[in-house]
């Protein structure tokens, strides 16, 4: 009994059918991950070939030639055409004011009168003089004309006696006397005609005196040197002015009807920049409106520090609309020296040292080209060498574009600004 009760615990041994049922799934696994495998391989192939088959759309824009003037911005500051800081002339007490800071005046209007009476006394002293001296020349005259009687008289005298010496009825010592007469009127109307010279000459001295103090007490009308506004008065009636002390002027005027505008251009612009050039003015406070003026002068040479040329603009101020001070821009409409192309900034990349762009063939294949640019103008560039007139080149191209390869140009259409781009 025990012996079959140990051989009835022992279990049968496993048939095959597990490890059957183990080894098809195994198998089913490895096939499943070799197709799989075989799918991605296969979709990685067909995506290579996409790759290298594919022809990239891209947008164009054909090269601009410029032949207008070259638009060129600088900053810069109005200034009256003329101011003056008028000075008293004249020492006294103002008495009397007719202007103020804002009065428009013409040339040669009373601004100031000046009370000067020690100037006015100097002036009557000074005339009262010339009748001095005019007298003295009258008296002087005289004396030449009595000079010249007392001459002739002795001549008369000395033929008398010389012939009466001669024939013996005078002695010969009354002869010689009345011949040294002679000599000495003679003396005394020289003496009298210097005189006279010397009375006029006093008198024309004395008359410059006059003339100086005239044209002081002519300073004491202080007028307008020229049409324009007083911009500054730094006086008022009782006010004691002294004659060219150096000080605070009395008024300042500008005249503004027609205004200066000083702008520093760069040398690569300055060679183009002489009087007769174009220019357009703005100002930030007066959006809409531009006003127009001419490059008048020039400082001809280059500023050695900054390589500046300092160049004027006049500019016509008729309705007085502009003001000196105000800052304004100024677009100088410099001719060109010879024809130029414009292109977008855009459709440029840099590599290593250079700047390139994409253009296209006659059968839209890619041709990277090398540029040099003459002027930066922000949006666009003005090529110097590298690209001819109606040139198709890519906007905004990839860097990755090769050299024959074909892409396909979108429809251009209009985009802002003075190029053209094509547009998605």
């Amino acid at each position: 009994m025990k012996a079959h009760d140990a051989g009835a615990d022992v279990p049968p041994p496993p048939g095959k059918a597990p490890f059957l049922l183990v080894g098809l799934a195994g198998l089913g696994l490895l096939a499943w991950g070799a197709y799989g495998h075989w799918q991605r391989d296969a979709a990685a192939t067909a995506t290579l070939e996409r790759i290298k088959t594919l022809v990239p759309q891209v947008r164009t824009v054909a090269v601009e030639r410029a032949e207008g003037p070259l638009d060129l911005v600088l900053p810069g500051e109005m200034q009256a055409f003329t101011t003056a800081a008028i000075a008293a002339r004249a020492t006294g007490y103002v008495a009397e004011r007719r202007v103020d800071i804002g009065s428009r005046v013409k040339a040669g209007d009373l601004l100031l009168r000046i009370a000067a009476p020690d100037l006015d006394q100097q002036l009557a002293q000074a005339e009262a003089q010339v009748g001095q001296l005019k007298a003295q020349l009258l008296q002087a005259r005289a004396q030449v004309e009595q000079a010249r009687a007392n001459v002739n008289l002795a001549n008369l005298t000395n033929n008398r006696t010389s012939t009466l010496a001669v024939q013996g009825w005078a002695s010969r010592q009354n002869a010689d006397n009345t011949q040294a007469g002679v000599l000495s009127q003679a003396a005394a109307l020289a003496a009298a005609e210097a005189g006279v010279k010397v009375a006029t000459a006093n008198i024309k001295a004395q008359e410059a005196v006059v003339d100086r103090l005239k044209a002081l007490t002519a300073f004491e009308r202080v007028v307008a040197p020229f049409d324009g506004v007083v911009t500054v008065r730094n006086v008022d009636v009782g006010d004691l002015v002294r004659a060219d002390n150096g000080g605070t002027p009395l008024l300042s005027m500008d005249q503004d009807s027609l205004l200066r505008i000083t702008v520093n251009v760069p040398q690569k612009d300055a060679v183009g920049v002489e009087p007769g050039v174009r220019a357009e003015i703005t100002v930030p406070q007066m959006p809409g409106r531009r006003f127009d003026g001419f490059v008048e002068r020039s400082s001809v040479a280059l500023n050695a520090a900054s390589r500046t040329l300092t160049t004027q603009v006049d500019v016509p101020n008729a309705d007085r609309a502009l003001r000196a001070g105000l800052y304004a821009y100024v677009t100088l409409k410099i001719p060109r020296a010879e024809p130029g192309v414009t292109i977008p900034a855009e459709a440029t990349v840099f590599s290593g040292n250079d700047l390139r762009v994409a253009t296209l063939t006659d059968d839209d294949r890619v041709t990277w080209r090398t540029i040099r640019v003459r002027r930066d103008l922000g949006r666009t560039l003005e090529l110097e060498s590298g690209l001819p007139a109606e040139t198709r080149i890519i906007y905004s191209p990839a860097p990755d574009l090769r050299d024959g390869q074909s892409v396909e140009p979108l429809k251009p259409s209009p985009a802002p600004g003075p190029l053209r781009s094509a547009q998605r």
